[in-house]
């Protein structure tokens, strides 16, 4: 009888044995969450843009917007890729980082300023493509409004960005059109951040805004008409020191400091634009 017993206690020991060792190894093989605040100050980045981390914030901005490492993500306009190189490897591992990039100059433009945006666009999907250790595989598309607006198949991402090019769409008359676009794009639930230079408010239905600065309650009606529900807003990338009153606009201060020496102490003590921060949602009855 005591042997039965005996026998019946190895046999339980080796299956909880077992049992433990299946669930050590389930959860070794589970990928962890990658870390934003490492990625924001990785040794990849140039000292120049990790200096900006107090002014934009990107670990507090990424996490207020939601994201998580396993969603497809899409980021409109990139530039030079501030915000890319923490995005890309943040996403590579679980989920899927976009880029729709300003187009590329096929010899018939014009306009100097796109053709300077073109050869930003330019260096960083070279950039992309030297260094996939780092950024991984991140797909890119052209976005030039009004005649380049694809962003991506229907209901394809779970979260869209966008750091302050909402002014650009808004002067050349296309900020209603890309918002239309970004909801198509947006999976129900899905999220549409901005970050937008904030212009200063005068009253409850009125605004002052110099070059570059957007009023708070037009974009949020912008986004309301397209289809969009403010989910949230956050101050996170507020900046009381910032005026709004520069000859040149936003562009004065940092980064683009385009009064040159002129002032130059004073802007730079300002630092960079005051923001809106918006969390916006695609209603699932969309």
């Amino acid at each position: 009888m005591l042997t039965i017993i005996n026998k019946i206690k190895c046999n339980l020991n080796l299956v909880i044995v077992s049992a433990a060792l299946c669930s050590a190894a389930a959860l070794a093989e589970t990928p962890s969450a990658p870390d934003l605040a490492a990625l924001a100050d990785h040794s990849f980045r140039s000292a120049e843009d990790k200096a900006r981390n107090q002014y934009r914030h990107p670990v507090e901005t990424l996490t207020f917007f939601g994201i998580q490492p396993n969603m497809s993500v899409l980021e409109i306009w990139p530039a030079r890729g501030w915000y890319t190189d923490i995005l890309a490897p943040y996403l590579k591992d679980q989920g899927k980082l976009s880029i729709a990039n300003f187009r590329v100059d096929d010899g018939t433009m014009q306009d100097d300023r796109k053709i300077f945006w073109s050869r930003i666009s330019e260096k960083l999907s070279q950039r992309i493509l030297q260094h996939k250790d780092h950024f991984g595989t991140v797909s890119q598309t052209e976005f030039d409004p009004p005649a380049y607006m694809y962003l991506g198949a229907a209901q394809q991402y779970d979260l869209v960005l966008s750091f302050r090019n909402a002014h650009i769409w808004n002067e050349q008359g296309y900020l209603l059109d890309v918002f239309r676009a970004v909801f198509d794009v947006l999976k129900p639930g899905g999220v549409f951040g901005i970050v937008e230079h904030r212009a200063s408010r005068v009253s409850e239905i009125s605004s002052s805004a110099v070059e570059g600065y957007l009023d708070e309650s037009y974009v949020i009606a912008v986004a309301e008409q397209a289809g969009f529900t403010l989910q949230a807003k956050s101050e996170i990338n507020a900046n009381p020191k910032d005026t709004k009153d520069y000859p040149k606009g936003v562009y004065a201060l940092p980064p683009t400091l385009a009064m040159g020496a002129v002032d130059r102490a004073k802007y730079l003590a300002i630092g960079e634009s005051d923001r809106m921060t918006l969390k916006f949602v695609k209603t699932v009855s969309h």
